[in-house]
């Protein structure tokens, strides 16, 4: 191979890595369902390897950001937790709703006695009789033993309970709407958490890949050094320079390459993978879509949907009615209840005899030594913290929405500046080429212009994934819109 078609090859090699970024997921035919099962879980979630072969990778799946998206909602453990969550939130909720109906209960009791007592009354008795020499009537021995079958009824209802009740009610239905909203914040948490991970897989395979074609190309460069070198054309220092070139380059691809596994494992870890399954990026590098609203329509967009307000809300709304509940330790409690009971001595052939009880009770608290007031205190401090926290997310939210927003614009100016930088390393690499085989260059201009255009083609690819992470930032912060729209339009 002559050095003509030698230096095409490699400035094909670096000219095409963003293209060559994606090939292999353009090749990849598509995904379907089947193919994500071997990467779901165990379905027990107590179980632990205890040997080698079960945690060692061989499931290696190409998938898609929604792919990824899907995977986590069926399985990423913290969203699972918070779920479990929402149901401990609702069954609380359950539980102070029962206060709104009367108890109800049933005992039955059966029982045999021997009376202690009623043998001392016979022996008694018959001690008695004899001392008076037998005269009279013998006493008649009284039945010791009885058996007895009782029944009972109990209703009970609290009648007013100074606001408890009612307040214990709504402060649990606030906590269940707390509960709703962390659920849907987890959620858009875990979207664009997943959105970063799977944009650093892709970074980082192209990373990969760049590092691939910039060591290939570095020894591209060294035979060349090496061949001008024993025709006597070169010198030993453009063949040192090509060595070292080469050598920085071999080592920043073990350093991508490592940041590729390590960029897999945490999404591995994000999507609650199973211990031998890991994925690839199927999905282009490319720009995923325009954010078309302005940065005024973005702050107020995010205001309305951003649940982290309506959480603080909650939490206030809560602390309001728990309030209630400690200040109705105060007031007056009124309590109605009734008991109906049978009792059946199963030794004689009565029949079953019957009862009933009504009965109403007030209680009322005079003095507690202040326990009510205070505890009524902190939940009003509970109430202002709230409101505090509600003002301060609210500051929060349209500082992370502006950020999101200027890095967006940042990222967007950036591609094309390094689109141009791009074109412009290419054609300086090839001058510099052309230079040196015509024997007016040096090796040392050749790997300044290769290390120009790996920076100039990193450049692009980090404003690209840049520009990616900002939408995915910005949907994050507004809420409510898919992760990857094409177009943001005004609400």
């Amino acid at each position: 191979m002559n050095n003509q078609v030698m230096w095409q090859k490699s400035l094909w090699l670096l000219g095409g890595l963003l293209l060559m970024a994606t090939p292999r997921a353009i090749a990849q035919p598509a995904t379907t369902a089947a193919d994500l099962i071997p990467l779901n879980p165990n379905p027990d979630p107590l179980y632990l390897p205890s040997r080698a072969e079960q945690v060692t990778i061989d499931v290696d799946r190409p998938i898609t950001l929604t792919e990824a998206i899907e995977l986590a909602r069926r399985n990423n453990r913290q969203l699972q937790i918070i779920e479990a969550q929402l149901q401990q939130s609702r069954a609380v909720l359950r539980q102070a709703e029962s206060a709104l109906y009367p108890t109800l209960s049933f005992q039955t009791n059966i029982s045999r006695t021997d009376s202690a007592a009623i043998r001392l009354q016979n022996a008694q008795a018959q001690q008695a009789f004899i001392k008076s020499g037998g005269l009279g009537i013998p006493p008649v021995p009284l039945n010791t033993t009885s058996n007895t079958w009782t029944n009972t009824v109990q209703l009970g209802y609290n009648i007013f309970t100074a606001g408890q009740r009612s307040g214990s009610i709504q402060a649990a239905r606030e906590q269940v709407r707390n509960a709703e909203l962390d659920l849907q914040r987890q959620f858009e948490q875990l979207r664009q958490d997943v959105a970063n991970d799977y944009y650093n897989i892709q970074q980082a395979e192209a990373l990969v890949r760049i590092g691939q074609a910039a060591v290939q190309n570095s020894q591209i460069s060294l035979r060349d050094a090496v061949a001008r070198e024993r025709a006597g054309l070169g010198t030993l220092f453009d063949v040192l320079t090509a060595q070292v070139q080469l050598a920085n380059n071999q080592q920043q691809l073990v350093q991508a390459q490592s940041q590729l596994q390590t960029a897999q494992r945490q999404l591995a870890q994000t999507l609650s993978l199973n211990d031998k399954a890991t994925v690839q990026a199927a999905d282009p590098i490319q720009v995923v879509g325009e954010w078309k609203l302005s940065l005024e329509e973005s702050i107020i967009l995010a205001f309305r949907n951003r649940v982290e307000l309506e959480q603080q809300l909650a939490q206030r709304n809560t602390a309001l009615q728990q309030r209630r509940v400690a200040l109705g330790n105060l007031g007056p409690q009124l309590v109605a209840g009734g008991s109906f009971n049978t009792t059946d001595d199963l030794s004689d052939s009565l029949a079953p005899r019957w009862g009933y009880t009504v009965s109403g009770q007030m209680n009322w608290t005079l003095f507690d030594g202040g326990v009510s007031r205070a505890s009524a205190a902190q939940q009003e401090s509970s109430a202002a913290i709230a409101e505090a926290q509600y003002a301060a997310f609210k500051n929060l939210i349209r500082f992370q929405v502006e950020q999101a927003y200027y890095t967006l614009k940042s990222s967007q100016e950036n591609i094309r500046t390094n689109e141009v930088a791009v074109r412009q390393a290419t054609e300086g690499l090839r001058l510099a080429r052309l230079r040196f085989q015509a024997g007016i260059g040096t090796q040392a201009e050749v790997s300044n212009a290769e290390t120009s255009l790996i920076q100039a083609q990193s450049n692009l690819l980090s404003s690209t994934i840049d520009y990616n992470r900002a939408i995915a930032a910005l949907q994050r912060f507004v809420s409510g819109l898919p992760l990857n729209p094409q177009t943001a339009s005004t609400p």
